[in-house]
């Protein structure tokens, strides 16, 4: 992702991190708990992948495992398969779809996106610049919340149908430009058909230790009903890392889906002094950041 304006990413100001990784979420049929440990443990699993950018071999083996992750708890996985032109050549992108209570006509959109980025351009040290990150928070986090909570919708089913999207191509622009990010979210809501959620929630940079999720200006401006019903859902979640002040306006996946005319939510935390480092490793996720967002999410379908 990028600013909205073209430029790099600037930080916001951090918050206190006030989660208990694992706290229950009540529902009327019971309990339904989110597993911060385990979802760190599948950071784990995609990071020992290698970087993931399209074209690598570690690309081709992320897009396998999530497949088969993602249909170990629901028979209902689609794939999105096209090509691109662009600065690397002709590249192949792929998105996942896995959908939950198919046949219910209420449904809600969870994004997150798949690949890595190819270069470490802020690395501190310059000789690392053009070296591949492995994207523990970049990438893995959001795959690693969405598995863990579709772990959850196959044990009980969620009160509205849940389709859990899983974007390739995010993250290949070039600062300055918009022209190379979002692809898959792209042409993904290029191509929607006749489907048609309620709205949609894109998680992206959920893991870092220091959680902070102010508002993101972009999503505000869209669809400001959708954000306050995500934020009353962290605050009955006792997410406390999501603030009511506004962030700073990014250009991500849900922008794709807003101009479809999907009312679309962007859910990041960008003061990550890693970003797009050699230093975005699965160290610098924490359980309890993961299991904040997982229970808003719960607190937002159950």
């Amino acid at each position: 992702m990028t600013r909205s304006t073209g430029r790099s990413k600037q930080r916001v100001l951090g918050g206190l991190l006030l989660s208990v990784v694992g706290l229950a979420t009540l529902t009327g049929c019971g309990r339904v708990e989110f597993d911060g440990e385990a979802a760190h443990g599948l950071i784990e699993e995609q990071c020992s992948l290698g970087p993931r950018f399209p074209g690598s071999p570690g690309h081709a083996g992320m897009r396998d495992w999530l497949v088969a992750e993602v249909s170990r708890h629901t028979d209902t996985v689609s794939v999105q398969r096209f090509e691109v032109g662009g600065s690397m050549g002709v590249i192949e992108l792929t998105n996942v779809i896995a959908s939950f209570r198919v046949s219910e006509r209420r449904r809600v959109l969870l994004g997150a996106h798949w690949d890595t980025r190819a270069v470490a351009e802020h690395d501190p040290d310059p000789a690392n610049r053009e070296t591949p990150i492995l994207g523990a928070n970049d990438g893995a986090s959001g795959v690693a919340v969405l598995l863990e909570l579709a772990r959850l919708m196959s044990e009980r089913e969620p009160s509205v149908g849940v389709d859990l999207v899983f974007f390739d191509g995010e993250d290949g622009g070039d600062e300055g430009g918009l022209g190379e990010w979002c692809i898959g979210s792209t042409y993904y809501a290029a191509h929607l058909g006749d489907y048609c959620p309620e709205y949609a929630v894109v998680i992206d940079m959920i893991g870092d230790c220091d959680l902070s999720i102010p508002i993101e200006p972009n999503s505000w401006a869209a669809c400001p009903l959708e954000v306050d019903r995500v934020w009353a859902a962290a605050e009955r979640a006792e997410a406390g890392s999501f603030t009511r002040s506004p962030g700073t306006a990014l250009y991500d996946d849900h922008a794709p889906l807003i101009r479809a005319g999907i009312p679309s939510v962007l859910v990041i935390d960008f003061d990550y002094p890693y970003w797009h480092t050699l230093e975005d490793t699965p160290d610098k996720c924490c359980p309890e950041s993961l299991a904040e967002i997982g229970r808003m999410l719960v607190e937002l379908i159950y």
